[in-house]
């Protein structure tokens, strides 16, 4: 299950894995955030709140993962990965060169610093 956190004030989304992800994980994503993206030209940013990557429950939920990064990296200013996995590292290495967001790593229990950092200027 994914819990998703959309708040419209600051036009952030916050994503909370909890167990293997599904394909419905991702096509509640993009009915929580495709919406505000098409109103606000959008998202100032996007935080993943985990502990570490739960994995996806089947090939079918992997491509919907992939299609839904593809589909809106350039929709996302900035991505923060709060997690106490090497996740938010990968995220950085790999992201810098497939991602047009910025992407930022933070440890799991620095989720206020994550939004701090969304939010700067």
């Amino acid at each position: 299950m994914l819990n998703i956190t959309l708040d419209p004030e600051n036009a952030i989304v916050m994503l909370e894995p909890h167990g293997t992800l599904s394909e419905e994980d991702f096509r509640r994503v993009r009915a929580a955030v495709d919406p505000f993206i098409e109103l606000h030209q959008g998202l100032r940013g996007m935080i993943i709140h985990v502990h570490s990557f739960p994995g996806w429950d089947s090939f079918s939920a992997m491509i919907s993962h992939l299609t839904f990064v593809h589909n809106h990296h350039k929709k996302v200013k900035r991505i923060a990965v709060a997690s106490d996995s090497n996740l938010g590292n990968v995220a950085e290495a790999l992201g810098s060169h497939l991602i047009a967001a910025e992407i930022k790593s933070f440890d799991f229990t620095q989720l206020a610093d994550a939004q701090r950092w969304i939010l700067e200027e």
